[in-house]
């Protein structure tokens, strides 16, 4: 996320970052952290946006509930926002085990979803499109980006995923993606 914070810094944003280790970490954990930063920035006073990669989409998801004010714009970049395929397809696979720790167990079950807040505060979703289509695809010829089927990404089924063609580990470096986000962020700062 480091050159999309530079990219926004350079349009003016004040920027933060926030890392986590999935392979290591609870989800109850990185949401914990995630909280703490999500109640300082909105105790300060100024409007804030939040933008998540991925499980960060999740961890802000599960964060943001309850604490006011929200955040004037919520991005979420690739999240998964219904259980993935690759997830349920490898949970059992002792590779993503090691790799994804307890998130990864998370992701493959549907309970797990169906606790999640909806966002109270404006949302958008940035999904990939870059990702294999066909017959050897797992994800037949559903749009995704390698990791999430856009189909996926979406929180109720009216969501309109801004669809760009990105891959989703390098996403936020994708040139059409840091655009949008800084299309995004321009909305509401005006």
């Amino acid at each position: 996320m480091l050159g999309l914070s530079r990219d926004l810094s350079r349009a003016g944003h004040r920027t933060e970052l926030l890392g986590y280790g999935a392979a290591f970490e609870t989800f109850a954990r990185i949401r914990s952290r995630v909280r703490r930063r999500v109640e300082h920035l909105a105790g300060s006073g100024q409007r804030y946006a939040v933008v998540g990669h991925s499980l960060g989409g999740l961890a802000l998801r599960a964060a943001l509930d309850g604490v006011h004010p929200q955040p004037a714009q919520f991005i979420m970049l690739g999240t998964p926002n219904r259980v993935p395929r690759l997830a349920l397809r490898f949970r059992g696979a002792w590779p993503y085990r090691i790799l994804t720790g307890e998130v990864g167990q998370l992701l493959a079950r549907e309970d797990f979803f169906a606790h999640l807040p909806r966002p109270t505060a404006r949302y958008t979703i940035i999904a990939g499109t870059a990702g294999p289509r066909g017959r050897w695809s797992p994800f037949g010829q559903d749009p995704n980006d390698w990791v999430v089927a856009v189909d996926e990404t979406k929180i109720v089924d009216d969501d309109q995923p801004i669809q760009l063609s990105a891959v989703h580990t390098f996403m936020m470096q994708n040139a059409g993606v840091r655009h949008a986000v800084r299309l995004v962020l321009g909305e509401v700062a005006a």
